[in-house]
């Protein structure tokens, strides 16, 4: 993400508008020799764009970072020390070591939220839950509502309770 693809106001949602992926695969697997290749968005034709809504927490958090860190000589937002792109490692590590600071014990054994990658789910399942239209989901996530539904549509940790409170409320308004 490079800082002339941000919408970041000061309140309210903004935007972030994605042209390129740039996986790691390693030197030896890469077309130019580095370690990251770009390339264009998953299942979208090449020069296509998405826009992806930023929810204000978020919008604030990024404003923060860039006061604190500026962004790297191309524009990106997030970067190493050395003003490069961040290694998975390094995303894994952190991850890990917040992960058990904010967990209790029994979640941090458990396979809740075990990789950065799982946010996506539980992002994709809380605007679910939240009763967001499946198909502006799926639109915000890149996926179509088929994918959306059968890997991302998840259970969150604790709505059981919730779930089974409106379950017993619809079936008392037809008793």
């Amino acid at each position: 993400m490079t800082l002339p693809d941000c919408l970041l106001p000061t309140e309210g949602w903004g935007r972030v508008t994605l042209h390129i992926t740039r996986p790691q695969a390693g030197k030896k697997w890469t077309d130019t020799g580095r370690l990251h290749d770009e390339r264009g968005l998953k299942d979208r034709p090449p020069g296509e764009t998405r826009p992806v809504p930023l929810p204000p927490e978020l919008v604030a958090l990024w404003r923060e970072s860039i006061d604190t860190f500026g962004t790297a000589d191309d524009g990106r937002l997030f970067f190493n020390e050395r003003g490069g792109i961040a290694a998975s490692g390094t995303y894994d590590r952190v991850w890990h070591e917040a992960r058990e600071l904010a967990f209790l014990p029994d979640l941090v054994a458990s396979p809740l939220a075990a990789r950065p990658y799982d946010l996506r789910h539980s992002a994709l399942s809380t605007w679910l839950n939240a009763g967001v239209d499946p198909t502006e989901v799926a639109e915000r996530a890149g996926n179509s509502v088929e994918v959306l539904m059968t890997r991302y549509a998840k259970c969150l940790y604790g709505r059981q309770e919730i779930a089974n409170q409106r379950i017993e409320q619809l079936l008392h308004e037809y008793a």
